[in-house]
């Protein structure tokens, strides 16, 4: 369904929460096309770097011992927030490739042009050091992952289920989220599939669930009802982890929690395409968003929005609210798209869980999205299109 045709529905067959997300995706509709004529963004186009990949190497077949680990958490401090992955990046961006018949193989790279990114961020701003440190201590640590007032929305009905951006968004049979960027092609993060040892017992038989509106499974149009959507299965043809991940997590925390799944048949859907994270600068209304199946709503999709609060070369840091199985979910904004000179929804990032930031003895909680970085566009483009040239930024 298309956005104009949303004004023709009447606010009274609106239940409040739908009235107030009809509203809010109206208002999202209309910002950027008044930011694309006053403030389109003024940087050059973002250069990329070629990965040139070698002949795969056969590995002894997957034990799939790992436990999936949905509350994904981790810890950071100055030295890590501020790291540029600036060494042995051939080494991270290799990656293995699973099978749907437990056989493996490990891909390794070169990167071309790699000496005019050190540590892939040129193109990003650096946080600014007073904005870190400036935090007032806390003495007690509470995991959070909701922030005040619970921000996220229930996402009901054929209206926004089946359309895009919510139409992109994928349930992975791990009890993780993902995000449509292909005809065939999943993004979800890596912890969903591996834990940095071993990919986790549910990789075996890995599958992709789409949901299916209560209506399309014989609730009539229009009518509400007490009927959640039920989820048509897939199954993966393979799974792809870079191997900066599976060289073990606590080295590298967050920055390569992304994998990348190939199902066995093309879906029907629209995806999502993918764009090199721009600085929070850069992004309509400075806003990040995405949709997920949260634990603690089963069933139900669950969209949400947020600032960026920082970013370092590979993090995304933000307060949008968030619980175990939203992981994977794919983080998009408004990217302005030279080609078509327009602001276009476009994935940046991968929701990967959340993590305690400590300088100087000053403690902070975020979620955490890992950025797409020029250098993992390359690598998931390949992936996608299994060559090179198809691989340019807009």
């Amino acid at each position: 369904m298309q956005y104009s045709n949303w004004l023709m529905f009447s606010v009274t067959m609106m239940t409040p929460h739908e009235s107030f997300l009809r509203t809010h995706l109206l208002l999202q509709l209309l910002l950027p096309l008044g930011l694309s004529v006053h403030h389109p963004p003024l940087h050059p186009p973002v250069h990329l770097p070629t990965l040139v990949p070698h002949t795969p190497t056969p590995l002894a077949r997957s034990r799939f011992s790992a436990q999936t680990q949905l509350d994904f958490t981790t810890h950071c401090n100055s030295s890590c927030f501020h790291r540029e992955q600036e060494d042995q990046l051939s080494e991270k961006l290799a990656f293995e490739t699973l099978y749907a018949d437990g056989s493996r193989t490990l891909t390794t790279v070169d990167v071309e042009d790699d000496d005019e990114f050190e540590g892939d961020a040129l193109h990003l701003r650096q946080p600014s050091p007073s904005r870190v440190l400036g935090w007032k201590p806390r003495h007690k640590r509470v995991r959070r992952q909701i922030y005040g007032a619970d921000g996220r929305f229930n996402i009901h009905g054929d209206n926004f289920l089946l359309d895009y951006p919510f139409s992109t968004a994928v349930r992975i049979s791990t009890g993780c989220t993902g995000v449509l960027v292909s005809q065939q092609h999943v993004l979800t993060a890596a912890h969903c599939v591996h834990d940095g040892k071993d990919y986790v017992n549910g990789a075996r038989k890995l599958r992709v669930g789409f949901l299916i509106p209560p209506s399309i499974n014989g609730t009539k149009t229009g009518l509400t009802s007490a009927k959640k959507p039920v989820v048509r299965w897939v199954r993966v043809k393979r799974t792809r982890v870079p191997k900066g991940w599976i060289q073990g997590p606590q080295e590298v925390s967050m920055d390569f929690d992304y994998a990348l799944l190939e199902l066995r048949w093309p879906h029907q859907r629209p995806f999502m395409r993918l764009s090199v994270a721009p600085s929070s600068d850069d992004l309509a209304g400075n806003r990040i968003h995405f949709s997920g199946f949260d634990s603690d709503r089963p069933g139900e999709l669950v969209y949400r929005f947020c600032p960026v609060e920082e970013e370092s070369s590979d993090l995304i840091y933000q307060h949008c609210d968030a619980r175990p199985g939203a992981s994977g979910s794919g983080v998009y904004g408004r990217v302005w798209d030279n080609s078509l000179e327009r602001w276009e929804r476009k994935v940046i990032g991968i929701f990967s869980g959340h993590q305690w930031l400590e300088i100087d003895g000053e403690n902070r909680d975020y979620n955490v999205a890992v950025r797409i970085t020029p250098l993992k566009f390359a690598q998931i483009c390949y992936w996608v299109h299994g060559n090179r040239l198809d691989c340019v930024q807009d």
